[in-house]
């Protein structure tokens, strides 16, 4: 088999053995932890793998995602206030809500990761949006957890493992 090939399947070979190894063994040791939407994880390390698997990346990323878990309660308060038409309520905070993010993360694109922060909210409101403002209980914690995790241990953890392995590889 021709070299370049070779290097294909070792980088596949090896990126399928990390995604086998490590996120699954958050999947299982999140419930014992008491985070519930351990699956939230896997949704910010794939939006942090597209947004190029950069590790200088990951902070501003964490920010927006943990920005966006925020933006999400601060939503469902808002619109329990509200209390009139909940398709405008609806509208009316995306509206604000979503361009403020913009330009809050724009202005700040060295700390916040715009996207990160947009994701997150949408996690946030699916995951809470259900709920009322007074059961919410430690879910907000929970999910920026999950979120942080997401970034670190499956985003950057399977890279390093990958690379780990790549290493191993091409020593023998």
């Amino acid at each position: 088999m021709e070299k370049s090939r070779t290097n294909k399947w070792v980088q596949i070979g090896s990126l399928a053995l990390g995604i086998a190894l490590l996120p699954p063994l958050w999947a299982v040791l999140a419930p014992l932890l008491g985070v519930r939407p351990g699956a939230v994880a896997l949704i910010c390390a794939g939006v942090y793998v597209a947004a190029g698997n950069q590790r200088q990346k990951a902070l501003p990323m964490i920010n927006g995602f943990l920005l966006g878990d925020l933006w999400a309660v601060l939503s469902l308060w808002l619109m329990a206030i509200l209390n009139f038409n909940p398709q405008v309520e609806l509208y009316l905070v995306l509206f604000v809500f979503g361009g403020m993010a913009v330009v809050g993360g724009e202005n700040l694109p060295r700390y916040i990761y715009t996207p990160a922060w947009l994701c997150g909210w949408a996690i946030g409101l699916t995951v809470m949006g259900n709920l009322a403002v007074t059961k919410l209980g430690s879910l907000p914690f929970e999910i920026g957890i999950a979120m942080v995790v997401g970034v670190i241990y499956v985003g950057i953890g399977v890279a390093s493992f990958q690379q780990w392995l790549i290493e191993k590889i091409a020593k023998h």
